[in-house]
């Protein structure tokens, strides 16, 4: 049974930073692509970035420069470093495991975890 418990998240002032965290068990994760999703109140979830098995990143536009997707094979854990956080960075951030690449979409697998509030408010 896959889990995936995701940590870190919380209420942090415009141009701070917060570091989430993804656990996960009941995979081999060394071999799977992860990845991180948002979704804000009235919009549709999106993804946010993702790392392949081999360490191959992707990352939506309006995070570039700013957050850093990285992951621990030794620990089983995915982390979404997130750097100069923008009010419009406020949203539900879930961890998803077994993204598959197709062409240059990342489409995302199965597993999600229960989500972590991230709020960027002054």
């Amino acid at each position: 049974q896959v889990q995936l418990v995701e940590s870190g998240g919380g209420l942090v002032q415009p141009g701070g930073s917060l570091r989430l965290s993804c656990a996960a068990s009941g995979i081999r994760f060394s071999f799977t692509a992860m990845g991180w999703y948002r979704q804000a109140p009235g919009k549709q979830r999106e993804l946010v970035a993702a790392i392949s098995s081999g360490g191959t990143t992707n990352y939506a536009d309006s995070v570039k420069g700013r957050f850093t997707i990285s992951r621990d094979n030794a620990k089983n854990t995915v982390y979404l470093q997130m750097n100069s956080l923008e009010i419009e960075d406020t949203a539900v951030y879930y961890c998803n495991a077994g993204l598959a690449v197709r062409g240059s979409r990342w489409l995302a697998g199965d597993s999600w975890g229960q989500g972590t509030q991230v709020t960027v408010s002054s």
